[in-house]
């Protein structure tokens, strides 16, 4: 059994979220439980893109200063660190930092903004697909590791949570590599799986005060949810973060993955909840992305029959050339390369895209959209 600790939070009031997390600790039997007194832990954030904290792509900035605050009180040394979308290099995490309210907090407590941008090699035994993960470096400066993850939903991966919060300790540009080399969405969600056990996060906590709905993880709409999450098992959260905002948690590939390879149970079989139950906090129409659920039909149909489908299937993005600002961000962080820039414009060579949705998740003005067929979105029904 894995416990869970759901705690209401209204607002990202400082003194609330700190009595918030204090009672998740509470709940999974104590910080000494998982950490010693002068140990160095990483707070690794959700720090996505420059979004500002009220967007709610991000980790929320007093969520951190909490969280920050009870280790520093305990007697740990706190680094903060995240390798967002992008090139990773100082400047790019300097202005990044800036944008989303940790420049801030570190002038308010002693804690340090990782800027080693350097990368490591982690062997891992465990992975089903990835046997080596190059990582951040930042991990090795550390004793522990919490994931300090952001309750969203995801347009390639329908929920982003603590599973999906540790593809950020992939060094810079060779998230792109992993998404061209794992295209499928079977293999993806694999592959984050991997990452996470490779990591090993001692516990992981969840933003779902001000969550994101709709078109996320960069581009859709705050909503209120009011709760902070902290389990040791970042798998069983994300059971818990689904089922509270309407999501069937075995739709998500990456809790799908984790239910085959016997690493939950896909129920609250495993799970003790501890604080609010599910019912109590549950958030009703929480709007989410349709997905591609052709893996449910490996095996079901003939191959031919399973490629027409998926062909009908196929979601694109879309680039709005009126909103777009030129800036050419989806062409570089583009992982197959197939988008150009004409007149300042976008265009894709929609038969080579991989559809991992960079383009939407990287947009700083939320000029990309996904086009999502019927066809698909019928069969996400199933």
């Amino acid at each position: 059994m894995k416990v869970v600790s759901v705690r209401r939070a209204s607002s990202y009031d400082y003194l609330e979220v700190k009595r918030a997390l204090q009672e998740n600790l509470k709940d999974l039997g104590g910080l000494d439980k998982y950490v010693a007194k002068g140990e160095k832990v990483l707070l690794k954030l959700n720090l996505l893109m420059k979004k500002h904290p009220d967007e709610a792509a991000t980790t929320h900035p007093v969520f951190v200063k909490a969280l920050a605050s009870i280790l520093l009180d305990y007697g740990c040394e706190v680094i903060i660190g995240d390798s967002p979308g992008g090139p990773f290099n100082p400047s790019m995490l300097k202005g990044i930092y800036k944008v989303c309210g940790m420049e801030e907090l570190s002038k308010e407590l002693p804690v340090k903004l990782n800027y080693n941008t350097r990368s490591f090699e982690i062997k891992n035994d465990d992975g089903l697909i990835l046997k080596r993960i190059t990582a951040i470096e930042v991990l090795k400066e550390v004793h522990k590791v919490f994931s300090v993850s952001k309750l969203k939903t995801h347009g390639m991966m329908l929920f982003t949570g603590a599973v999906k919060n540790m593809f950020g300790v992939v060094a810079g540009l060779e998230k792109a590599e992993y998404h061209v080399r794992m295209p499928k969405n079977v293999d993806f969600s694999n592959a984050l799986v991997d990452i996470c056990l490779a990591v090993k996060p001692v516990l992981s906590f969840m933003d779902g005060i001000i969550g994101m709905e709709g078109a996320g993880p960069s581009a859709g709409n705050p909503r209120n949810i009011g709760v902070s999450i902290a389990s040791e098992s970042p798998y069983h959260l994300d059971y818990i973060a689904a089922s509270i905002v309407g999501i069937n948690p075995i739709k998500v590939p990456t809790i799908q993955r984790c239910i085959e390879r016997g690493i939950i149970k896909g129920s609250l079989e495993d799970i003790a909840l501890r604080g609010e139950a599910i019912s109590s906090v549950r958030v009703m129409d929480f709007v989410v992305p349709e997905i591609r659920s052709i893996d449910l039909l490996e095996g079901k149909l003939p191959r031919f029959m399973i490629d027409i489908i998926n062909g009908l299937m196929q979601p694109r993005p879309v680039f709005n050339h009126e909103a777009c600002i030129g800036c050419s961000d989806c062409a570089k962080n583009c992982p197959p390369q197939v988008i150009t820039m004409n007149n300042k414009r976008p265009e894709v060579k929609l038969d080579e895209c991989i559809r991992c949705f960079c383009c939407q998740e990287l947009c700083p003005v939320k000029a990309v959209e996904i086009y999502r067929p019927i066809m698909m979105k019928l069969m996400s029904k199933i």
